[in-house]
């Protein structure tokens, strides 16, 4: 999970969506509020909402991803992102500490300009803000949830034997006929009664 961490970090940090790399994944400091969903009403409000400080790995990181990119052109990010924390791991305590240093500095100032921003908020603002945000994660967390069981069931399907396999298959295709007939049947009654708006495009009956 730290690797998966780091990779969701470095790719936000370079603008790239990690949500398929990683899910759940945030700073191990937290704020009295997390700004990752802003509502629109309070982002017009407060355009210049200071961003999360990068952690003293992403921050390793991104300035480690372009030399491992020169040198390995043809490597994919995931892969660079493999050795550059395998290099983050072997790294003297003395050189993490410069970038500790630098995070702990830049989250101490980050949650000085978020104290500042949130007394300017009315207490029906904060509670309006706290219940946007806290919507965004449930879906959010319902979201990671569903990609989870999603890729689930796509396993479970590449493990199955081209005999079981066709098994499913012919129930979809035995669906898909009862859809058919289901369908031509309602639509015949559509056409019928003087509904031909309902009907499909495509198809055309006439009245009995």
């Amino acid at each position: 999970m730290a690797l998966l961490r780091g990779v969701w970090g470095v790719l936000s940090a370079l603008g790239k969506s990690g949500a398929d790399l990683c899910a759940g994944c945030g700073s191990r400091l937290r704020s009295p509020l997390s700004f990752a969903n802003v509502p629109r009403w309070f982002s017009s409000n407060f355009i210049g909402y200071p961003k999360k400080p990068m952690t003293s790995y992403v921050r390793f990181s991104k300035e480690q991803l372009p030399i491992f990119k020169a040198q390995n052109p043809d490597a994919k990010n995931s892969e660079l992102i493999k050795k550059i924390a395998e290099l983050w791991r072997e790294l003297p305590d003395a050189e993490k500490k410069i970038y500790e240093d630098a995070y702990r500095t830049d989250w101490q100032a980050y949650k000085e300009e978020i104290n500042r921003i949130q007394e300017q908020l009315t207490p029906s603002q904060l509670v309006s803000l706290e219940k946007e945000i806290m919507q965004k994660r449930l879906k959010k967390k319902a979201l990671i949830k569903k990609r989870v069981k999603l890729k689930i069931i796509n396993e479970s399907w590449k493990n199955l034997s081209s005999s079981q396999k066709q098994v499913y298959i012919q129930l979809a295709e035995d669906d898909k006929v009862r859809y058919y007939n289901e369908m031509k049947s309602w639509e015949e009654q559509m056409v019928e009664v003087g509904r031909d708006d309902l009907v499909r495009r495509s198809v055309k009956y006439t009245t009995k």
